[in-house]
C-alpha cells in the first residue's frame, strides 16, 4: 500500500529556494527521492536523524530530506530539504 506524501510548510519553502539555486539535474534527483518515499518509506541506506526517535533522513548527492513516517496513517511528512551541513541547524 503506497504511503501520501506531504511537504510540511517550511519544506516547501525551502524545495523553492533550492530550485533556484542548484542545477536541474539535482533538483530532479531530489524530487525523485521524495516521490519513492511514497513507495517505501524507509529505502536501503535510509538512517534516523541522531538524537530523534522519530525523524528520517536520506540522502541525494550532497543534500538530504529529513521526514518523519507515520505507519498508523499511511503518511510521510517531508519536514526539512537542505544541503548535508546546513540542514540539522534547527531541528
Amino acid at each position: 500500500m503506497a504511503y501520501r506524501v506531504e511537504l510540511s510548510t517550511s519544506a516547501g519553502r525551502e524545495l523553492r529556494k533550492l530550485r533556484k539555486r542548484i542545477q536541474p539535474k539535482l533538483m530532479k534527483g531530489i524530487g525523485e527521492r521524495i516521490s519513492a518515499l511514497a513507495e517505501n518509506p524507509r529505502p536501503f541506506g535510509v538512517e534516523k536523524v541522531e538524537g530523534y526517535d522519530d525523524l528520517w533522513r536520506v540522502r541525494s548527492g550532497d543534500y538530504r530530506i529529513v521526514y518523519t513516517v507515520e505507519d498508523d496513517v499511511l503518511l510521510v511528512v517531508v519536514v526539512k530539504i537542505g544541503h548535508r551541513r546546513e540542514v540539522y541547524r534547527g531541528l
